[in-house]
């Protein structure tokens, strides 16, 4: 899907559309231009699994429920585009906005290629050069300091060389060009989805108010405590709350987030282990409805409790 007004877009539809249907599981992204900031949506087969902003202060990773809800329901202003990219490309845009580029050395011009190639062939390196022609974006990939391929969207047709020889010598429309040098990026991580994040929520919610009414009136106070130390060994546990108050999602993988909920509840039943019919009778009352999704999440193996 080309440019267009964020208005004549419904951004749900949209991603509900590209994980439905089988010709549209493709590896893509979705840019959306804000008044104030881009947000970046990646897919996977469809799948939405990460998101990133960048506005003046830098770039970042967010969870993907707040990058959701950074998009109005009727938007008046902002533009939007879904393309295909190849996950190698994804890979190459997530990364960055997440890390920082490597410098280059002062007495290099990497605008100028008589300078920048030989220098990258004599360091042999391995990574990513990206290039940007007046907002767009062009990254090729080099190994041992030679361009294996690249994924341009300044210049459409002609062979490699060529498509490099017309990023460095643009026509005299382009204004501005920049070159940064990165890392070989690492595969776009896969952040928990949001409907994975709200059933860890409301299960570990549900298991306090569950022990409060089988007579442990601290149960609020222990699960705090346990949470609080458990969180420097298990980050996405500073995303949660006993408490039933609001806080934003966590920027976490699948298996980061269920090992961190897993020790959490585990730590709450133990001290809470009075009870009748023991822990794994109450913990198959709350799970049964979501048994499912815990089961694929791998939350059962995390307990120590056969379920």
């Amino acid at each position: 899907m080309p440019r267009t007004k964020l208005a004549y877009v419904h951004l749900q539809n949209l991603l509900t559309d590209a994980k439905r249907e089988r010709a549209a599981r493709v590896f893509g992204y979705v840019a959306i231009w804000l008044p104030d900031e881009l947000v970046l949506l990646y897919l996977q087969e469809g799948e939405l699994v990460n998101a990133t902003t960048l506005d003046p202060q830098g770039a970042m990773v967010i969870p993907i429920a707040d990058a959701l809800e950074k998009v109005p329901p009727e938007p008046e202003y902002g533009e939007i585009c879904f393309h295909e990219a190849d996950d190698e490309q994804l890979a190459c845009m997530h990364y960055s906005h997440v890390v920082g580029e490597e410098p280059w050395p002062e007495e290099l011009n990497p605008l100028d290629p008589d300078q920048l190639f030989p220098f990258l062939l004599a360091m042999t390196f391995d990574g990513t050069v990206e290039i940007t022609l007046d907002g767009n974006i062009n990254y090729l990939i080099l190994r041992d300091g030679l361009v294996e391929r690249a994924f341009c969207s300044s210049v459409h047709f002609g062979e490699l060389d060529e498509k490099i020889e017309a990023l460095f010598h643009p026509d005299t429309r382009t204004a501005r060009m920049g070159v940064r040098r990165f890392p070989v990026p690492p595969p776009v991580p896969r952040q928990a989805p949001p409907a994975l994040i709200l059933a860890y929520r409301e299960l570990v919610n549900g298991l306090v108010r569950e022990l409060v009414h089988l007579g442990k009136e601290s149960a609020p106070v222990i699960a705090e405590l346990a949470r609080q130390s458990l969180v420097a060994t298990h980050a996405p546990l500073s995303a949660f709350t006993a408490m039933d108050r609001l806080v934003h999602d966590p920027v976490a993988g699948i298996d980061e987030l269920t090992d961190a909920v897993g020790a959490w509840i585990t730590e709450v039943l133990w001290a809470a282990a009075d009870m009748d019919g023991g822990p794994e009778k109450l913990l198959r009352q709350l799970t049964h409805e979501r048994r499912h999704m815990f089961q694929s999440a791998g939350l059962f193996d995390r307990l120590p409790w056969q379920m």
